[in-house]
């Protein structure tokens, strides 16, 4: 059946109160599209349909749902049929379903659960956000290390149901401390009597349970991990973070910086840009988001025109500099944007430090010189034609300078936010632009000042 077709039989079954039909059309179809299609449909009719599945399809179905779909639903649904889904979630699922919930709702529902998957959920819970306790799970596959492959293959077959990944084996002692690893490959691979801790792969890389997730997501890319293993303090295994998780926090991540460089709140109110799409935001809350810092930079500006009306005397003797203005702050502050936006990526990624700071800077200036001198000598062809040779030469050194205190100003800010334990992409394009104008002004007119004799 094509996918527009699906939310529609599904309306039309509901109509006719066709249980059974619905069922059959939603286990037939992989969760992922099936909670696509739940966006077709009404509100009433989702949840209406996601109570008539079985607790495994609905618990697969919600696990693939966007945040605040998932917990309007679960809002909606029994608390009995609302357990049995989360009982069969994966452990870190269900602990952001729980968490999403209101709190008196969230124990209800804990209570329904077995003790095992209580104490489970109530452990991840206790983990500060962004860190790898937090975005990790607790299913994961162990072996000790006097198995044979055999045995150790024998085990994670009848393991492998209630495990998120099996694709790694953790060994472990009889202290749960993480002695090494080994892949399935390898299981599969090595001879039937070989003992797990001859082939197992020693000291593998780990994270600390309140490591940052940023910096669990660096790892697993260096290492090209499908997963990786977070420990606690006395070096026991209590969880993993797996790929999927990992490709959840760099989105999430990469929105934060977007909305960061284009100078969007993400600290007003209870809910997030990140967790709610730009289509479903209210009006109130895009206003909320996008005002505060429109608002700073709109008195930042005022120091261009404060800037601007200290050099009132220069402009009235020669007018025509006024023609430059918006061309020669406009370049510096794309040169500074350009340089903040390359910077920020990089500090993001990892491939500069604090330390190179020096470095770069060096590199920047000739880089900054080059463009700038180009693009000096590209203005003072048409200002040789408009306003006559001498403030040619203002604006043309203008442009010179301006570009270079944008493209140092842009690669700067980032790695002082960073020096100071902040955010570098709080280092925004407008921020740096609105910094670029007051520097240009001050630069133009200063230099008109100096160099025309007023």
């Amino acid at each position: 059946m094509k996918m527009p077709l699906i939310s529609e039989s599904l309306q039309e079954h509901l109509t006719l109160q066709n249980d059974q039909e619905i069922q059959n059309i939603c286990h037939a179809m992989h969760p992922a599209d099936l909670a696509a299609q739940f966006d077709e449909l009404p509100f009433e009719q989702s949840v209406e349909i996601i109570s008539k599945l079985n607790p495994e399809c609905s618990a697969q179905v919600l696990g693939h749902m966007d945040y605040d779909d998932q917990r309007d639903i679960a809002l909606r649904l029994p608390d009995q049929k609302l357990a049995a889904a989360i009982a069969l979630m994966s452990s870190d699922d269900r602990v952001d379903l729980i968490q999403s919930l209101p709190e008196d709702r969230g124990e209800t529902i804990l209570h329904l659960l077995a003790k095992t998957e209580r104490e489970d959920i109530r452990r991840l819970c206790s983990y500060h956000d962004d860190t790898a306790g937090a975005i990790m799970t607790s299913e994961y596959a162990t072996l000790t290390p006097e198995l044979t492959a055999r045995q150790a293959i024998n085990k994670l077959r009848l393991e492998a149901p209630d495990k998120e990944t099996i694709y790694y084996a953790y060994v472990i002692d009889s202290q749960r401390r993480l002695l090494g690893l080994i892949s399935l490959r390898q299981l599969i691979l090595a001879k039937p009597d070989t003992i797990v801790e001859s082939f197992m792969r020693r000291e593998p890389v780990v994270v600390s349970v309140n490591e940052d997730q940023e910096e669990v997501v660096r790892k697993m890319a260096k290492y090209d991990l499908l997963a990786i293993p977070v420990i606690n303090g006395n070096d026991s295994l209590v969880g993993i973070v797996t790929f999927d998780d990992a490709h959840d926090v760099t989105e999430a991540e990469a929105t934060e910086d977007f909305h960061r460089m284009g100078s969007i709140a993400n600290d007003i109110g209870a809910d997030s840009l990140m967790n709610i799409s730009l289509k479903d935001a209210s009006i109130w809350l895009m206003i909320q988001k996008r005002l505060p810092w429109l608002l700073a930079l709109v008195f930042m500006n005022i120091f261009s025109g404060a800037s601007i009306a200290f050099f009132e005397d220069t402009i009235q003797a020669a007018v025509a500099l006024v023609i430059f203005l918006p061309l020669l702050i406009g370049s510096g502050g794309n040169a500074g944007a350009q340089s903040g936006t390359l910077m920020v990526r990089a500090l993001a990624l990892g491939d500069v430090r604090i330390k190179d700071w020096v470095h770069l800077l060096g590199k920047e200036i000739l880089i900054a010189l080059a463009i700038g001198i180009v693009m000096g000598l590209a203005v003072s062809m048409i200002g040789i034609f408009r306003v006559g040779a001498s403030i040619t030469v203002v604006v043309a050194l203008t442009m010179v300078l301006n570009v270079i205190f944008g493209s140092l100003l842009g690669m700067s800010l980032p790695f002082l936010l960073t020096r100071f334990k902040m955010d570098p992409a709080t280092a925004s394009a407008p921020l740096i632009t609105s910094l670029c104008d007051i520097g240009g002004v001050l630069i133009y007119f200063s230099l008109a000042t100096w160099y025309l004799g007023f």
